[in-house]
């Protein structure tokens, strides 16, 4: 792509914000912090809709869980879903369907139509388990042909701006945000080839890469073929056969997350997590 050199004169306060984003890895310098940010805000973000799990019954938490939904524990003052929800509307997503199962009333009776948070909150009832790609067979007739996907036990800040760019510009049906993590042996690993996903290892004694998927995904609505009946998983039935097709990118993200399905990991999201 053909570029130009300008010359630019900015307001000290705006040119610090400005260098807040560089990071030295996706972001290499002022001018590439400035250049990416002049295309998000030109091109805007066509992801719209969200869909976010929250059936499960936390049952590593347990005995919290049992009177708890996993997505309402708080961390640092708010609910788990409530910091997920505010990342999404920060980004200009405002339509989120919420699947739930365990403890349905309570999600329900706390977050209602979304209305106090300026976005719209729909629901699909799993009234059996249904796993983590069974839910989207039944939000089909509410989804929009391209949407982001989330876990909802998985704190994280990731820049839906940025990760819808990546995905369009690699053409894939499904692409997953990865994070790098000191011990991937208790997760399961990426195997990439460039930007491709093209397998996955579950807790390796010898793992490949430290990258392990973060729980949220940018999928068009054709992922839905692959999706057998009944109880189905994204990360077993859907995502292997995608990165067997060459249709499954993976997107590298590097700020804060925390995976809060554990006691363990849900005390480190709550000393640590910068809210």
């Amino acid at each position: 792509m053909e570029r130009e050199r300008i010359s630019l004169t900015m307001e000290k306060d705006i040119l610090e914000k400005v260098d807040a984003y560089v990071d030295g890895i996706k972001i290499r310098n002022r001018s590439h912090a400035i250049e990416t940010l002049l295309s998000k805000a030109l091109e805007g973000n066509d992801i719209t809709q969200a869909v976010i799990l929250v059936g499960g019954e936390g049952t590593r938490l347990r005995p919290l869980t049992y009177e708890i939904p996993k997505p309402l524990i708080p961390v640092k003052g708010k609910p788990i879903l409530e910091h997920l929800i505010k990342n999404l509307k920060k980004h200009g997503v405002e339509d989120i369907i919420l699947a739930v199962g365990h403890l349905s009333d309570k999600l329900i009776a706390y977050f209602g139509d979304g209305n106090k948070w300026g976005i719209s909150i729909r629901y699909v009832h799993e009234n059996q388990k249904m796993g983590t790609a069974g839910p989207l067979k039944l939000a089909n007739g509410m989804l929009k042909d391209r949407f982001i996907m989330l876990n909802g036990d998985v704190l994280s800040k990731l820049d839906i701006l940025d990760f819808s760019r990546f995905h369009k510009k690699h053409g894939g049906l499904a692409t997953l945000s990865l994070i790098a993590v000191a011990d991937p042996t208790q997760y399961g690993v990426v195997q990439m080839q460039g930007n491709k996903v093209v397998g996955f290892i579950e807790k390796p004694k010898d793992p490949p890469s430290n990258l392990i998927n973060a729980g949220v995904y940018v999928l068009e609505k054709r992922v839905l073929e692959y999706i057998p009946d009944g109880f189905s998983m994204l990360e077993r039935d859907v995502f292997p056969k995608l990165a067997n097709e060459g249709k499954l990118f993976g997107y590298v993200y590097s700020g804060q997350w925390f995976d809060v399905g554990t006691p363990e990991r849900l005390e480190k999201a709550i000393k640590e997590w910068e809210a």
